[in-house]
């Protein structure tokens, strides 16, 4: 909890020589915020308010009349508004003596998970003398950090992942075998009746796609556009889910392929293998510095990344390595992302992301292969089980 962490935070404000962290809420405008003041799933957050954690003495609340308890939970003193006047005064006191202000923003956009904090409410702190500094280094340190039982859940989820992705090839493979006919959407509400016997949640359904759907990397099946499963297609199916039980379990995410066949066309075999070994490239990479050598995300991506480009297909790879992985499934840590965005955050212990590069060859067939990484003290733990070395023959 936040109120257990503000001396933690506020020796991490000196370090940084940093005068207080500004949180700004407004609906759901800002998920580190949410996270960390404890408002997630909270649908009543429906005027501005706001929390400040000084480097030196007690946080501070405003909030407005009409939501006056909506920080009660968190320590500090508090003030309040009404009118759009009383708002602006309120904000300026509220942000007395902070020169240098940490916020949810990033310089020029570079980090968009970051980048939440409105143009508008940024001019106005400026108004008031605040420097603003990106708080992308504090939101990782503190929303992004897995307790010991949220890694305990992590993997738990992981090893279901692995076990229900191989029922749901093998489960397509008897249906083909029988002459019963299976389609994308089938093969999905499969996987999401494991997940429930399996006591999972997952915010969106997993990706199964067949030949060129497996060339969209987030393509949903429905019962509409969902092809049918035949023999020699190819199949790609991404899955992600957390535990049920425990309301801060963070998720597990993997993707595996197969060929509706007893071997692969050499095509398919080509491509997976290319993917193959990036995505070991990465795994490598991180766990040839983890603990010893500091490693940024953007690192991460340039050894996954340069397998790919190597062997022709860089511009058939058009997402990052990874994402951070937490509550949601993609966390408020750092990114294995040079494409996207330049990640210059440094991994962290007790942080989970996910390493997942692909090949999508646009009308024809798409190739990803995703596996997650904990970093623990004990180094770079590949988790759920061991990564998939061949594609799935579901004829075999």
């Amino acid at each position: 909890m936040l109120a257990d962490r503000i001396p933690e935070i506020q020796a991490a404000l000196a370090d940084a020589e940093l005068d207080g962290w500004f949180f700004a809420v407004f609906q759901g405008n800002d998920p580190v915020s949410l996270e960390l003041l404890e408002l997630s799933g909270r649908a009543m957050v429906t005027r501005r308010c706001y929390y400040l954690v000084p480097r030196q003495g007690e946080p501070r609340r405003l909030v407005h009349d009409l939501e006056p308890a909506m920080l009660d939970h968190l320590p500090g003193s508090r003030s309040h508004y009404l009118t759009w006047q009383e708002h602006r005064q309120a904000l300026e006191q509220l942000t007395r003596d902070c020169k240098r202000l940490a916020a949810q923003y990033s310089p020029k956009n570079e980090l968009p998970n970051v980048s939440r904090l409105d143009a508008g409410t940024a001019e106005l702190l400026r108004s008031f003398g605040c420097e603003l500094v990106t708080s992308a280094e504090l939101a990782q340190r503190f929303a992004a950090v897995w307790s010991p039982a949220q890694l305990e859940g992590h993997r738990r989820a992981n090893a279901h992942l692995h076990r229900i992705v191989k029922e749901a090839f093998a489960w397509t493979g008897d249906h083909l075998r029988s002459s019963r006919t299976v389609d994308e959407h089938a093969v999905m509400r499969f996987i999401l009746e494991a997940f429930d016997r399996a006591g999972l949640h997952t915010f969106a359904d997993p990706t199964v796609g067949v030949n060129a759907h497996a060339a969209d990397p987030h393509y949903e099946p429905t019962a509409e556009s969902a092809l049918p499963i035949r023999q020699n297609d190819f199949l790609l199916i991404d899955l992600w889910a957390k535990e049920k039980a425990a309301d801060d379990s963070v998720y597990a995410d993997i993707c595996w392929c197969g060929v509706v066949a007893s071997s692969p066309a050499d095509r398919h075999e080509e491509i997976w293998r290319i993917v193959r070994d990036a995505r070991d490239a990465g795994i490598d990479f991180v766990q040839s510095r983890w603990p010893s050598t500091p490693t940024r995300g953007f690192e991460v991506d340039d050894a996954a990344r340069e397998v790919i480009r190597r062997s022709g297909y860089g511009e058939y790879f058009i997402h990052r390595t990874g994402h951070s992985i937490g509550q949601q499934d993609h966390g408020q840590g750092a990114n294995m992302d040079n494409l996207e965005t330049h990640d210059t955050r440094r991994l962290l212990a007790m942080t989970g992301f996910s390493i997942e590069p692909g090949i999508y060859l646009p009308g024809d067939f798409g190739v990803r292969s995703e596996v997650n990484i904990a970093l623990t003290a004990d180094g770079a733990e590949v988790t759920g089980g061991e990564p998939q070395r061949e594609l799935v023959r579901m004829l075999a």
